[in-house]
């Protein structure tokens, strides 16, 4: 696709506040797919790190987020307009859109949920992975265009293939200008990358294109720290639809999972 590239912010951040819920963004938000459109990870952070400060309470935590894509994410300036959808003394269920150039192009569904003391029956069937330190290097920027791949440090475990993988990632710059976003918008601000990490095809011309159509994040623990761990699969269908699925970790192990549809376009 080719359009105009936006004007974008400058600095080692991934957006730039203009206050009221108006962001802009900067290159290391530029997606992969076309070099004037944000990557939907940045993108998911943002947005969660605005429904974190929506109607803030102490005594409860965003359990799932389900964002749809509704169209490409336009590069530079949007806004994120929050609101609660249903409100709960125990249960909410609040909503977030980024509304760029008079058009919704991300919807974010988000349950926040009462918290309690459940560590006497807690429980967990996930496995635990390899941590960054007894991972390799991974340069993701050569396989994968775009500010967002070059923002990031990456890590792969050994085993890693087409189709299967586990990387673990960080960046080393803070979601926006002012630097006070949550470990949990921050991190959120990094899943969307699990449907590159381990491509059956590689991108680019003469191949297939595999873009994710939604992100939906379920956890059953609050992560916390820098590092993202993902543990990864992804399934081609027959038909033209795809599927990424993933364990999601932090540094004190799995922590929920994420599932992203894909539409399947040969290139």
């Amino acid at each position: 696709m080719t359009a105009a590239l936006p004007e974008l912010a400058e600095g080692e951040f991934y957006y730039e506040s203009l206050g009221g819920g108006q962001f802009r963004s900067t290159i290391h938000a530029q997606g992969a797919w076309n070099e004037h459109e944000q990557h939907m990870a940045p993108a998911s952070g943002i947005m969660a790190d605005c429904l974190e400060r929506h109607a803030p309470r102490d005594d409860v935590r965003m359990a799932r987020l389900s964002y749809e894509i509704l169209g490409l994410i336009p590069g530079g300036e949007f806004e994120v307009v929050t609101t609660t959808l249903r409100p709960g003394r125990t249960i909410e269920l609040l909503q977030a859109e980024l509304v760029a150039g008079g058009r919704v192009a991300i919807r974010l569904t988000a349950w926040r949920m009462i918290t309690s003391d459940t560590s006497a029956v807690a429980a967990v069937e996930d496995a635990c992975i390899p941590g960054p330190e007894k991972c390799s290097p991974y340069d993701a920027a050569s396989v994968w265009p775009g500010g967002y791949i070059r923002s990031l440090e990456m890590r792969v475990a050994d085993g890693h293939r087409p189709g299967s993988g586990t990387v673990w990632i960080r960046t080393a710059h803070p979601l926006t200008d002012k630097a006070d976003s949550g470990d949990l918008a921050r991190l959120m601000g990094l899943v969307d990358t699990a449907n590159g990490i381990a491509a059956r095809v590689p991108p680019g011309k003469d191949s297939y294109a595999f873009p994710n159509l939604d992100l939906q994040i379920h956890m059953y623990r609050k992560p916390a720290g820098d590092w993202l761990g993902l543990d990864n699969a992804v399934s081609f269908g027959a038909d033209g639809i795809g599927l990424t699925s993933t364990v999601l970790h932090d540094l004190d192990g799995p922590f929920g999972r994420a599932e992203q549809i894909l539409t399947l376009r040969k290139t």
